[in-house]
């Protein structure tokens, strides 16, 4: 933000994001370009390495998949089950292809839907066939069309119905199964649905079978557990972003920004918790489909009863993202445009940090009594959360003329150290009442009276006047981080009288200074908002039987 002062216009040019990003973006394509970038086979061995190290489960995946398709084809690799099913083996390696998922629970959701799917189109599919085929062989396409068409428009209009969503597989498999029964059946059966339709059926029920049988025996990746494992992270997500925010914002001392684009874009490559935070926001679709896959499990590992409080973790996760918008809010003051001068942001980092301390040791102590399915006491953290939070409430109360009173702008010798706060001066008030009752004593002898007034003028004639101030502000340079809106002192001078910008511009540091006061508001909305934190995990562990 460039401030430019012209003859009558003052000019604030803001550098365009989508500019900066376009231009960032076809510098890159040039230098891939101009300097021999192509494929590297190296580079992308080490990409698909390091996709795979990053989570295990991935392989094991693959190679589960893998081994179940071999294990259906081997029905037609061998002569003796080839003659006894046919062709219709190949619906075995599709229901493979299509029921095997990365959970148990999901594998299980998909193949109930694809049994139950593949079931009444057979039994439709049976039924119209047998009605067909007493019609005649003139009435006998016609009926197959317009059943075609019967199902695939109630089908299709089921599956859009709010509460079958869940079920919008299965009505996807009535479909097509239907279709393919029926059609072919009509073609190459030469008259016989019911045969066709039992040989595939078999079939499914096989490659279901098999999917099933690999997905729980090999490697079993289980919903519950990926769910379990994805709300501790979150807690600790939030935790480490809370205290990487804090501390940045109490050490940042204004000389240096990100650019504009880049706060723009959320590109911040030195916060890694934040897009972490970030992560914790947009996971909610995720834990959702999570939650409703572990329904589907049986009871397994750390989880051995029924009816597993799954729902409660979405609960949880819920109130947990509550908390980590406060903190995103944390991030955009640390980030914004208007700043709190930095010695006035020291002079509250004590109740700050003992604050954000106290809030990310509680985030991190619910997510470790969810990792170790354990209840313990938090009644000690609490306490120790409320009262740092009152003292900060307390600091910001009684020293809030900090906050709203005009001072003069920090030099570069006071604007590292803290200001004065009024605890400060408490011991000095008497001292000062003694000197004033002294001075009123001595108030009536006429040389202390000229002595005053020569004090007096003294001191008027070191006053700087508006336009020594405006010198001098000439020299520090109005564009600091402290200030805003960031435009030179000419400008007051120029919307005004030489004597009106002086308020105006002190008016604005004022302005800057509030910052602070909403930074710290936010902290402690966040930890109000913690209470609710603790009552959802405290009603998890209650009726997962912590």
């Amino acid at each position: 933000m460039n401030g430019k002062k012209g003859s009558n216009n003052i000019e604030i040019n803001i550098p365009c994001s989508v500019t900066k990003v376009k231009q960032h973006e076809s510098s890159k394509g040039e230098e891939g370009e101009g300097g021999g970038g192509g494929f590297s086979l190296k580079a992308w061995v080490w990409n698909v390495w390091e996709f795979a190290r990053e989570d295990s489960n991935r392989v094991k995946f693959s190679l589960k998949v893998g081994l179940a398709v071999l294990l259906v084809s081997l029905l037609i690799l061998f002569r003796a089950p080839y003659e006894v099913f046919g062709t219709n083996i190949i619906w075995s390696i599709l229901t493979v292809a299509i029921m095997f998922e990365y959970t148990v629970g999901a594998t299980f959701n998909r193949g109930f839907n694809r049994a139950l799917g593949s079931l009444l189109a057979g039994v439709l599919a049976i039924s119209v066939a047998q009605v067909a085929l007493s019609s005649g062989r003139v009435a006998e396409p016609i009926i197959i069309g317009f059943s075609i068409f019967i199902i695939g428009t109630i089908t299709s209009f089921m599956k859009l119905w709010p509460s079958l969503v869940p079920y919008e597989y299965g009505f996807r498999v009535v479909l097509f199964t239907y279709c393919l029964i029926v059609v072919s059946g009509y073609r190459l059966s030469m008259g016989n649905p019911m045969r066709t339709a039992m040989d595939r059926l078999y079939s499914i029920a096989i490659g279901g079978f098999v999917a099933v049988l690999v997905n729980v025996l090999v490697c079993p990746i289980w919903a519950g557990e990926q769910l379990h494992k994805e709300l501790v992270n979150n807690f600790d997500s939030v935790a480490d972003s809370l205290e990487e925010c804090v501390r940045k914002y109490l050490e940042d001392d204004g000389s240096v920004h990100p650019e504009f684009s880049k706060t723009v874009m959320d590109e911040f490559p030195d916060e890694p918790a934040y897009r972490k935070c970030r992560n914790t926001l947009n996971s909610s679709a995720k834990l959702e489909v999570l939650a409703v896959s572990a329904k589907w499990e049986p009871p397994h590992g750390r989880f051995r009863h029924f009816f597993y409080p799954w729902s409660e973790y979405v609960k949880v996760a819920a109130v947990l993202r509550y908390c980590a918008y406060e903190v995103m809010a944390l991030h955009g003051v640390l980030h914004s445009e208007i700043q709190a001068p930095y010695n006035l942001r020291i002079t509250f980092q004590s109740e700050i940090r003992d604050a954000t301390n106290h809030a990310a040791e509680l985030v991190r102590s619910l997510g470790k009594d969810i990792s170790d399915m354990k209840r313990s006491t938090r009644t000690s953290l609490l306490k120790k959360l409320h009262s740092s939070t009152e003292r900060l409430q307390r600091a910001i109360d009684i020293h809030s003329y900090l906050l709203t009173s005009p001072s003069e702008p920090p030099d570069t010798y006071t604007y590292s150290k803290p200001l004065t706060r009024l605890s400060l001066t408490l011991s000095n008030t008497f001292s000062d009442a003694a000197s004033q009752l002294a001075d009123l004593d001595s108030s009536n002898s006429p040389e202390k009276n000229s002595s005053q007034q020569l004090n007096q003028s003294t001191q008027q004639q070191q006053q700087p006047e508006p336009n020594n101030y405006h010198e001098l502000m000439r020299k520090q340079s109005r564009r600091q981080h402290y200030s805003w809106p960031p435009r030179q002192v000419d400008a007051f001078e120029e919307e005004g009288s030489a004597g009106d910008y002086l308020p105006r511009m002190k008016a604005l540091e004022s302005t800057a200074a509030l910052s602070l006061a909403n930074f710290t508001s936010l902290l402690i909305e966040f930890v109000a908002r913690l209470d609710h934190l603790v009552e959802a995990v405290d009603e998890l562990s209650k009726l997962a039987k912590f």
